[in-house]
């Protein structure tokens, strides 16, 4: 399992039914499906521009952003790569669409973009993140021939109460990829930890993400029979975005002690590693391998945006998007779509060898990573959390 995000999404129908649950997601069942047929083959997503002019003016792939920036190095650009990775392989025309005020972005705001896309000719639209629900709810119920891809999102309702079936919600199981982070670091010999998390506190992803570190780091820890202290902050991130009071925060954590951090929230990224940079300290990059980025991360919480978006749009395009249209999909380790990356982490002890064993126990069902981060203040056996 060297290759964890590989396309293997094809083989997968994870369906859960369930209503608009805040980012709780479903238990995933495997179905096999037959990979939808490409065209052109491209080497990598920024080989593609991210702009391009449609000879007739009209556009029929949209993504609309999330907060923050598009070229963010996680959530965003790894939508928008699979966006463009389809469209480019099946000769299709694409454009992206940031609502207006940015990181002030209203659900009005919102929707104008999701009606621009549509109004631009798109048949897709790909909407990124769970702040998009209101807007998109709303313009699933205008647009009903138009077809809505929700990343990190969940199956929302009509006005009788019903899951709106031109909307899938394709969502991943984070507290995995969360938990191999904080197992592998306090593996390798790291003792004081930090989380920095994007939201403010109120994005299920980030949650799960927070969550699976501690219970991974706590299991390590229990392994080695040593303790380990974690100072975890939503402070500074509910727009994901860097900041230098973000950067500030993380050079006092770095200054006090704590050796590595992960951050959790597309552009807060650069703030931490920043001040790792400056602070001889280490990063755990989020989404998507960031170990290109700076050579203070020593490895990344990755989940599969670009390969998971390739396969939902497949089925738009090959006729059964009905098999996840208003349906939850829930993605996890049982369908490779989450994972840490084996070929670039700058790990030195823990090995490949022993994290293949880890995700097998989870992949096999003997290791269960509780996703209910309401459960994340209690006490663990070797793990000091420090909420600040």
């Amino acid at each position: 399992m060297k290759k964890i995000l590989a396309l293997l999404l094809a083989l997968v129908m994870a369906i859960g039914l369930c209503a608009c649950g805040g980012g709780e997601t479903a238990p995933a069942e495997e179905t096999e499906t037959p990979a939808a047929e490409t065209g052109t083959e491209v080497a990598s997503a920024d080989d593609i521009p991210d702009t391009m002019t449609s000879e007739d003016g009209k556009y029929e792939v949209a993504f609309v952003t999330d907060v923050g920036q598009l070229k963010d190095k996680s959530f965003n650009q790894g939508t928008y790569d699979g966006v463009k990775l389809y469209a480019a392989a099946n000769d299709l025309s694409y454009k992206y669409y940031q609502p207006a005020n940015g990181d002030q972005a209203t659900d009005d705001d919102r929707y104008e973009a999701m009606k621009a896309a549509v109004d631009g000719g798109a048949k897709v639209v790909v909407c990124a993140g769970f702040l998009q629900e209101a807007a998109l709810t709303q313009a699933a119920i205008d647009f009903p021939e138009t077809q809505f891809i929700f990343v990190d999102g969940y199956p929302v309702n009509g006005a009788d109460g019903q899951p709106l079936t031109n909307v899938a919600g394709i969502a991943f199981q984070e507290e995995q990829p969360g938990y191999f982070a904080g197992y592998a670091a306090v593996m390798d010999g790291y003792t004081k930890l930090g989380f920095c998390g994007g939201g403010g506190g109120t994005n299920p992803a980030c949650c799960r993400y927070g969550y699976g570190f501690i219970q991974g780091a706590n299991a390590a820890a229990a392994e080695k029979d040593v303790q380990v202290e974690v100072n975890y902050s939503w402070q500074y991130g509910a727009s994901f975005s860097a900041s230098p009071e973000l950067q500030t925060m993380a050079t006092g954590w770095y200054e006090a002690g704590t050796e590595v951090i992960f951050a959790c929230g597309g552009s807060m990224f650069q703030s931490i590693a920043s001040a790792a940079s400056a602070s001889d300290g280490a990063v755990i990059g989020v989404d998507v391998d960031q170990s290109t980025e700076s050579d203070t991360v020593i490895t990344s919480a990755m989940k599969g945006l670009s390969d998971a978006v390739q396969w939902a749009l497949a089925k738009a395009y090959d006729g059964s998007f009905s098999e996840i249209g208003g349906v939850g999909t829930s993605l996890g380790v049982a369908q490779n779509a989450v994972g840490l990356p084996t070929e670039t982490w700058s790990l030195e002890t823990f090995t490949v060898e022993e994290y293949e064993a880890l995700y097998q126990k989870i992949a096999d069902g003997t290791l269960v990573v509780d996703a209910d981060f309401n459960n994340l203040e209690q006490e663990y056996s070797n793990l000091t959390l420090n909420i600040i």
